[in-house]
């Protein structure tokens, strides 16, 4: 059975900056449905919406305090179901983000938890009393900076939080709460969607002994990743409250389960929860996120996702709300803008299911925030942009002095930089990043080779890269020049060029390639 996900191209939308439709200078569910015949333009097959809850916004979304609302920041239910509407009309999937793990400290659940040691929700979150010291239960450590444990007055015992002290986490280990959250993914499903992109999904059990993490000294800016996150993540039981989810998921037909893997071993963890045993359909980690990326970072998952797990279903990702974007981190690109289109290229050859983050169609590069207009709690705790600077608004129109995405001044500034490459400025050029994004993702969904074709040849030689795709009747090759200087290719014998940027013959099959230009062969 072919399952409509399957080398998918999925289009990532942050609720806050895609398109502010009441003038609040907050982008809002209204803002997307208005938004959607652009997102259909592109040629993808679906979108994933981040958190759209109803939230005290302290990690803007994913501190959850009513799973089954929409915060009034982004309108409500009925703008949600039409938005949802309009998308099927438009032949677009909807998969939305779902935070499990943990709520927000104002959710009903919480309050009723830390009152006192007997309600009906006591065991909801994970509790654990002190060491006879008076610290904390274990040397676990929060991804957001400080001890992973806060201390609550009401119940003498301190409370578990892997991000902020603000998102507790909930104790999967108790049927009760696995009931509740599986109730949640059901009302979602009954509205209509198409699947859950999950939060962080790794981080759904701990260990119950609370054994300590061990300790390695790596130096890190964040102590975070000095730990070994042994005990405080990953546990076996994760898949097990999987394998339930999948399970109802499948009885409403064709629902896509993507997770979110944040581990020691991100390719390792993303093959265990989607091998064939697995519980989910696919996965991605930060296994290409990371900070600086090159190609030969991108061979090395590749070549690990598939030794480890040959039979998977992958999700990869350049981009998302998390991260800086791909142009500003790719090793030795100095931000060109030749290499946003040579980066698609590269992103659109890749095998599995494909996230396109907004903007990165653009080629939009990462915005640079004063100290004073950092709004990330992550950046505030260590000093830098944080996150802020790929979650600047989407620019819709290059001379609107609000780039087209509000009528006022947005929640984060819109970088200078990315008025000149606002929707109406590319729309009509043929080169332009916008116009390359399309072709490209027109050609993966036409080729076999480029879709569904299975990646035979991966070469470097100094930043001239060679791809083969093979699928059973078709050949794609690939030549991307990732170096700041001219090189020649010999295209194959008998194949003809499908998409070329900064590409010119010079003589029979020998091309030459301007640097961050490419080809891709038939």
């Amino acid at each position: 059975m072919t399952h409509w996900w399957q080398n998918a191209i999925i289009y990532q939308i942050y609720p806050r900056s895609f398109c502010d439709s009441n003038g609040d200078g907050v982008g809002d569910l209204k803002g997307i449905h208005s938004k959607l015949p652009y997102v259909k333009s592109l040629g993808v097959d679906g979108i994933w919406i981040s958190p759209f809850y109803r939230s005290p916004m302290k990690d803007f979304g994913y501190d959850i305090q009513d799973y089954c609302d929409v915060d009034p920041l982004f309108g409500n239910l009925v703008d949600f179901d039409v938005m949802l509407a309009e998308a099927h009309e438009l032949g677009l999937r909807v998969v939305i983000d779902l935070a499990l793990s943990h709520t927000s400290n104002e959710h009903d659940w919480f309050l009723q938890s830390k009152a006192d040691r007997s309600n009906a929700k006591a065991d909801w979150y994970v509790w654990a009393d002190p060491r006879p010291d008076g610290s904390a239960p274990n040397n676990w450590l929060a991804v957001f900076g400080g001890s992973a444990w806060a201390w609550s007055p009401k119940r003498q015992q301190y409370y578990l939080h892997n991000f902020l002290v603000e998102q507790p986490d909930l104790n999967v280990h108790n049927a009760d709460v696995q009931k509740a959250l599986l109730d949640t993914c059901e009302f979602w499903l009954k509205r209509g969607v198409d699947g859950f992109r999950l939060d962080v999904v790794n981080f759904l059990t701990h260990d119950r002994q609370l054994r300590d993490n061990p300790v390695r000294s790596r130096g890190a800016a964040n102590p975070y990743f000095d730990q070994e996150h042994k005990f405080s993540i990953s546990q076996p039981e994760t898949l097990t409250f999987l394998k339930e989810l999948r399970s109802l998921a499948e009885s409403y037909g064709d629902i896509f389960l993507v997770g979110e893997i944040f581990d020691d071993d991100n390719i390792g963890r993303t093959a265990e929860y989607t091998e064939p045993s697995g519980p989910l359909h696919s996965a991605y980690s930060f296994a290409m996120l990371q900070n600086p990326l090159g190609i030969s970072d991108i061979r090395r998952n590749l070549d690990e996702f598939v030794n480890r797990h040959p039979q998977g279903a992958p999700s990869w990702s350049f981009e998302n709300h998390d991260v800086v974007r791909v142009v500003s981190r790719w090793k030795d690109a100095g931000e060109a803008p030749e290499a946003a289109k040579a980066l698609l290229c590269l992103w659109a050859a890749l095998p599995g299911t494909l996230f396109l983050y907004q903007g990165q169609e653009l080629g939009l590069t990462q915005a640079l925030l004063r100290p004073e207009e950092i709004q990330d709690p992550y950046g505030k705790t260590f000093a830098h942009a944080g996150r802020d600077g790929c979650r600047t608004p989407m620019p819709w129109e290059k001379a609107d002095p609000f780039a087209g995405f509000s009528t006022v001044h947005s929640w984060l500034p819109i970088s200078a930089n990315h008025f000149p490459l606002a929707v109406d400025a590319q729309q009509s050029e043929t080169q332009s990043n916008l116009s390359v994004a399309k072709e490209l993702i027109r050609l993966r969904g036409q080729h076999p080779a480029l879709n569904a074709g299975q990646i035979t040849e991966f070469l470097d030689d100094e930043g001239l890269i060679k791809i083969v795709k093979l699928s059973a009747h078709s050949r794609a090759e690939i030549w991307i020049n990732l170096s700041r200087r001219k090189r020649d290719v010999r295209s194959p014998d008998g194949g003809t060029i499908l998409a070329s940027v900064g590409a010119s013959v010079r003589e029979g099959t020998l091309w030459r390639l301007d640097p961050f230009g490419f080809g891709l062969f038939g």
